[in-house]
């Protein structure tokens, strides 16, 4: 198959290449640069592809760009860098590929648990009601901007990621030096959900969707057993054999990154891959203890 991939050269996008790669797969990068092809520009809505008639044949689309979300506080022109990205992005690629000689047959768009906003000890899966915050906003905008993709009959699926897990990059290392130097403490009382899944659980559960053709709509990619931050806390320091006496008080985080703590580090998030499992997915690293350990082994 013919894959085209935005983001490519990020933290997932570039795992995900070398596992396409290696099963044969034709992978495309969407660049931004001009003069590279495939091209787009979503300022100026534009989008070139390559002129060869194979390569203009893209089988499946996988929507992995978008602005950091954890870099940088949460300004008024940041949050609107975030929503063009996102929801602008995808509704450039759907609109697009909706009209295109030669349709996709499927499109993976990303999205994140923060689809659900913080519920708690709620347990959520795909069919779980969308809750409030900047981040189930944009979520759910970013969703719904497939609409052109799939009312011209391309299957679409909504991978909804957790915390992406990995020692190379992601919320997991930017944890580890502070963890290492024995630092490491829970955020406040520790008692919300954190929704995890390991980086390659991530891809593989994205190699599956394209081969599973009764896929569509949210798939929740995260492991089957979600933890609480202090959970999560006293297992890193056990996989690295630090202690982890030190809490950070709410209020510190709160004071320096505001709306930006409240929902990517206190908002209780507590997620299941119901559908993943029900389509036959078999987690390599389902429970967070083993999987620490495998990762920083």
């Amino acid at each position: 198959m013919n894959i085209l991939i935005s983001g490519a050269s990020g933290f997932i996008g570039s795992e995900l290449v070398r596992l396409l790669t290696e099963q044969g797969q034709s992978v495309l990068s969407l660049h931004r640069n001009v003069g590279q092809v495939p091209f787009w520009d979503i300022e100026q809505e534009v989008i070139q592809l390559n002129t060869e008639e194979k390569q203009e044949q893209i089988d499946v689309v996988i929507h992995l760009a978008g602005e950091n979300i954890a870099q940088g506080c949460w300004t008024a022109k940041k949050k609107e860098r975030i929503w063009q990205s996102r929801v602008k992005g995808t509704r450039l690629l759907a609109e697009f590929f909706a009209v295109a000689p030669y349709r996709p047959q499927l499109m993976i768009c990303a999205s994140a648990v923060g689809f659900y906003g913080d519920r708690g000890q709620e347990k959520l899966v795909e069919h779980s009601a969308k809750g409030t915050g900047f981040l189930a906003d944009v979520s759910h905008a970013w969703e719904e901007a497939t609409q052109p993709a799939r009312e011209a009959g391309i299957r679409v699926v909504h991978t909804r990621f957790g915390m992406v897990f990995s020692p190379n990059g992601g919320a997991l290392a930017k944890m580890l030096p502070a963890f290492k130097m024995g630092l490491g403490g829970s955020l406040g009382n520790g008692s919300q959900y954190i929704s995890w899944i390991s980086l390659h659980d991530a891809v593989q559960a994205i190699n599956h969707i394209i081969q599973q053709e009764d896929l569509d709509g949210p798939i929740n990619l995260v492991a089957p057993h979600p933890v609480t931050n202090w959970q999560f806390t006293k297992a890193l320091g056990k996989a690295l054999h630090r202690p982890t006496f030190l809490p950070i008080p709410k209020f510190f985080p709160l004071l320096f990154l505001g709306e930006m703590a409240k929902e990517l580090l206190f908002a209780s998030t507590r997620v299941y891959p119901e559908r993943l499992e029900k389509s036959g997915y078999v987690f390599t690293y389902p429970d967070l203890d083993i999987a620490l350990c495998e990762l920083l082994r």
